[in-house]
């Protein structure tokens, strides 16, 4: 990434507002390793707001303007970026605004980085971050190398920015949150999947559909977009922009055998790219806490890849990792090599315990078609276990959309406890809570506790397998939750 072609490289100073988000550090990070003055503002105190306090950054926690270091009231010098989820009345911002400060959202910060760079965009309602963190691994450990701005802690690394002195491939988390994907400008861009979410900002189901359309039509002319072949959206591509599809590897999925097909924004067709594949995972071997399969490009098979996070959604994921990798000149041994060391990001199914008797796994799981996929993956690493999901909802309107579905897909564990609601930006909605959710589940084991009642209850009886899921701060159950356990054995 070259500094020199940073639009912004006139700023002195950087002052964050929501600056321990997990997207916001990794800019934070950024112009840090940039020699730049970095400030902000965050709501609560947490291991990687320490982190970055250690690492050079001036953060608070305190909305009051007298916090703000004096450097950082020079209007002429300084930038602040903001996180689409602070409120109007949010004092630090009204500060701001008011005395004429350029103001950013996060998302346009990323923008300018992939005017500048070739911007590797990973976009869906679920599996960003696991993909894009699989992709700038592959990458990082390849001749290829690249940069990364990512929405977890890459545990390889153990940050969420990477940086290269010789690459200007840049891998991106696109959030859709607040249409912030939209400002981005795409070299090559992946769509997961577009199961309605956030509809508090879409409104509708169609809506949040039509913003991913949208997003294709922003890739660059010659450009490339691979999208999970069930996503159910025409593209809208720019001139010589190739599309590709990619897929788990199950049934009804033809694969096109030699010769990629490459469907321009003339000749594409929803029609052309359900039924058939470019990229997919195939002689899926799964046992003894291992996965291992064949990934299939149109020109070759790269035989027995290793899963270094065993988790049978990871297969989906890393097949369109290592497709876009491949796209980009990564060769089959670094392929192979790549996927076996990835360690994963921290709350994507992040192993605590893993013994024979025992398991604990954390997971950020917070959508009804994740929680499934999650609850499904860990059941069949362990098929004769018993199977408790801790789950706390996140966001009133969340749960007020989805709450029929995420019973349904909590109904597939055999334990499940829910904690109340975590609201992060929200105000409570009447008569909304996990209660709601408990009601329609359809298994006998269900309770709904306290923070408080869950640590004095886990240690309760005989649990075997735990997933600890949401999005919320959920996390900071997880080690508590793990001395208890490892207590009672």
């Amino acid at each position: 990434m070259k500094n020199e072609e940073f639009k912004m490289k006139s700023w002195d100073y950087i002052y964050f507002i929501g600056a321990g988000g997990i997207g916001m550090s990794a800019l934070v990070r950024y112009f840090l390793s940039k020699g730049k003055k970095v400030a902000g503002y965050d709501r609560v105190e947490s291991e990687l707001t320490r982190l970055l306090n250690t690492e050079g950054a001036e953060i608070h926690y305190e909305d009051n303007i007298d916090l703000i270091p004096p450097a950082f009231k020079d209007k002429e010098h300084t930038l602040v970026v903001l996180t689409p989820a602070v409120p109007n009345d949010h004092s630090e911002w009204v500060y701001f605004c008011d005395n004429g400060f350029e103001i950013h959202k996060r998302a346009q910060v990323l923008g300018e980085i992939t005017q500048t760079n070739r911007g590797l965009c990973v976009a869906g309602t679920h599996g960003k971050t696991t993909t894009s963190s699989m992709i700038a691994h592959l990458l990082k450990q390849s001749a290829v190398d690249c940069n990364a701005f990512l929405g977890g802690i890459l545990k390889n690394y153990d940050s969420n920015l990477l940086l290269s002195d010789k690459s200007d491939l840049t891998v991106i988390e696109a959030d859709e949150y607040d249409r912030s994907f939209h400002w981005l400008t795409p070299y090559m861009a992946v769509i997961t999947s577009v199961a309605p979410d956030h509809l508090d900002i879409y409104g509708t189901p169609e809506a949040y559909r039509e913003s991913f359309r949208y997003f294709t039509s922003l890739i660059r002319e010659n450009g490339v977009l691979l999208m999970e072949a069930g996503v159910a959206i025409q593209p809208e591509l720019q001139k010589g922009v190739k599309l590709y599809r990619y897929a788990h590897g199950t049934e009804g999925h033809t694969l096109k055998g030699t010769g990629v097909r490459n469907e321009t924004a003339a000749s594409s067709s929803l029609g052309a790219g359900r039924g058939e594949v470019d990229f997919q995972a195939e002689n899926i071997r799964i046992g003894k806490g291992e996965i291992y399969f064949d990934f299939v490009t149109p020109e070759k098979t790269i035989r027995d890849i290793h899963l270094g996070v065993p988790v049978k959604i990871n297969i989906v994921n890393s097949v369109a990792a290592m497709a876009i990798a491949y796209l980009n000149g990564v060769s089959e041994e670094e392929l192979r090599t790549g996927m076996a060391s990835f360690q994963g990001a921290k709350r994507r199914f992040d192993f605590h315990i893993k013994r024979d008797d025992l398991v604990l796994v954390d997971d950020y799981a917070h959508h009804p078609e994740e929680l499934a996929a999650s609850i499904s993956s860990v059941k069949e690493l362990y098929p004769d276990k018993k199977l408790t999901v801790v789950f706390q909802p996140h966001l009133y309107s969340r749960t007020k959309d989805f709450y029929k579905e995420f019973a349904e897909s909590l109904s597939l564990a055999d334990e499940v406890i829910l904690i109340p609601i975590y609201p992060a930006r929200e105000t409570p909605i009447p008569g909304v809570s996990s209660q709601m959710i408990l009601d329609l589940l359809t298994i006998p084991e269900k309770h709904l506790y306290t923070k408080a009642e869950l640590l004095e209850k886990i240690g309760d009886g005989r649990r075997e397998v735990i997933l600890i899921a949401g999005a919320g701060d959920i996390e900071l159950l997880v080690t508590p939750v793990k001395e208890i356990l490892l207590k009672q054995q």
